[in-house]
C-alpha cells in the first residue's frame, strides 16, 4: 500500500485530473525510477558490464526523468499542465528506450527483466494519464 492516493484524497483544493490515474502513474513512476536505479546497480556488478553500459546510461536516464516526473506530479498548487504533459510525454519515450535497452538483455539478466516490465508499465500508466488530460 502506497501514501500516494491517501496524500491526493487530502489534497484541500481541486485537482484537474482523475486522481485514480493520477496515483496510479505516481506509483508507477516512483516503482519505475527505483527498478531503474537498481538495474543499472546489477549491471554494474555484471562481469560482462562493458557490454551493459548502454544499458547503465539508460537505467540512470530513466530513473532521473520518472523520479522527477513524480515529484511534479505530485504538486498542485499553481499547477501547470503544460509542464506535466512534456514531462509525461519525455517519460514515456525514455520508458519505451529503458524498457527496449533491458529487454534486450532480459534473456541473460534477470534484474534486466524485470526493469524492462516496470519501465512498460510505467510508460503505459503514463500515456493512461496523458490521454485523460486530453
Amino acid at each position: 500500500m502506497t501514501t500516494t492516493m491517501p496524500m491526493l484524497q487530502t489534497y484541500p483544493a481541486t485537482i484537474n485530473l482523475d486522481r485514480g490515474k493520477l496515483a496510479a502513474a505516481i506509483d508507477a513512476l516512483i516503482g519505475c525510477a527505483e527498478a531503474c536505479t537498481a538495474c543499472a546497480d546489477a549491471c554494474l556488478s555484471e562481469s560482462s558490464v562493458a557490454e551493459l553500459t548502454k544499458c547503465v546510461r539508460t537505467n540512470m536516464d530513466c530513473a532521473d526523468i520518472c523520479a522527477t516526473t513524480a515529484r511534479v506530479l505530485s504538486r498542485h498548487t499553481g499547477y501547470d499542465a503544460n509542464i506535466s504533459r512534456a514531462l509525461l510525454e519525455a517519460c514515456a519515450m525514455a520508458c519505451k528506450s529503458c524498457g527496449d535497452e533491458c529487454g534486450a538483455h532480459a534473456n541473460m539478466h534477470e534484474h534486466c527483466r524485470i526493469c524492462s516490465e516496470a519501465c512498460r508499465d510505467c510508460e503505459a500508466a503514463c500515456r493512461d494519464l496523458l490521454a485523460a488530460m486530453g
